[in-house]
């Protein structure tokens, strides 16, 4: 095996569960935001392009759930909400910035990658796993 490959015990028992939860792209998307700022349900809906009321909602509650976010009730009328990353989501930052990083420095290359495929298989490009 080459020598910069890093070598992890692979325990899909303990980790798939945890990795479920943080691993989805509204998780990061919505921790990236609070990294930087508390933020209230609107703002966040406006800030993410494309999430669902639906779906911000159930990810707030599974991060709150999980540790990772807290709710804070405000004294306003009418009652507003703020989000505020935990000290165990800001743990995420370093890991979450690095596969941001990998995004931008390599979606370039996994579309042409898709494109190639597509070409090959004759497919129109909408297939997702």
């Amino acid at each position: 095996m080459p020598e910069d490959v890093l070598e992890l015990p692979l325990d899909v028992t303990a980790t798939r569960p945890i990795l479920e939860h943080i691993a989805n792209k509204w998780t990061v998307l919505i921790l990236s935001v609070l990294c930087t700022q508390p933020a209230r349900f609107n703002d966040l809906k406006r800030r993410l392009d494309g999430i669902t009321h639906k779906a911000l909602s159930e990810s707030l509650k599974r991060l709150e759930r999980n540790g990772l976010v807290s709710r804070k009730v405000l004294p306003t009328q009418p009652i507003g909400v703020e989000y505020t990353i935990t000290p165990l989501g800001c743990s995420l930052r370093e890991p979450f910035a690095a596969l941001y990083s990998w995004s931008l420095a390599n979606g370039p290359a996994m579309e042409r990658a898709q494109r190639a495929y597509d070409t090959s298989r004759g497919t129109g490009g909408s297939e997702e796993f």
